[in-house]
């Protein structure tokens, strides 16, 4: 996903779409539109981006930055009460989707060659694999790190 894909997907998942958006930012649909299409040199800024990620609490703006980085976003999860039982699940997603990635693996390569298409779901796969493991190391690590809790205690998340 690009910069203005994300754009356009926040503008969608907002209530009320372009011209509610145009409005919580304060700004006419031409100004938007503008910044969002590049036109006049314009471009939209960080702190907007931020601000329409916000209101439509997606997290497009910081997967497209990401990608663009060559990486993936992993929203960590936000629990106050982590059991070592909800880290067995995610290893038990992380199971699966590894077996997902296998399949597509075998499929993807039987004739010798992958297309865009095989290639986009594949890398697809991938990312989700990563966040998984980002998911399960920062939970693993909440549960058992003295440090990170004492950490996150310190910043006043619950624990």
């Amino acid at each position: 996903m690009n910069l203005r894909q994300a754009y356009l997907r926040m503008i969608k998942a907002f209530p009320g779409g372009w011209d509610a958006m145009c409005g919580a930012l304060g700004m006419s649909r031409d100004s938007l539109e503008n910044r969002i299409y590049e036109r006049k040199g314009q471009d939209v800024g960080v702190q907007t981006a931020m601000l329409m990620q916000s209101f439509t609490e997606t997290t497009f703006f910081a997967d497209a930055v990401c990608a663009l980085s060559g990486g993936t976003f992993s929203k960590l999860p936000s629990v106050e009460h982590i059991s070592n039982e909800e880290i067995g699940v995610k290893f038990h997603e992380l199971y699966e989707e590894l077996g997902m990635l296998s399949q597509e693996y075998r499929e993807d390569t039987k004739n010798g060659s992958i297309n865009p298409r095989e290639k986009e779901r594949f890398n697809a796969l991938v990312d989700k694999i990563h966040k998984t493991m980002d998911e399960l190391r920062a939970l693993t690590f909440r549960v058992y790190c003295h440090e990170t809790k004492r950490k996150t205690m310190a910043e006043g998340e619950q624990v």
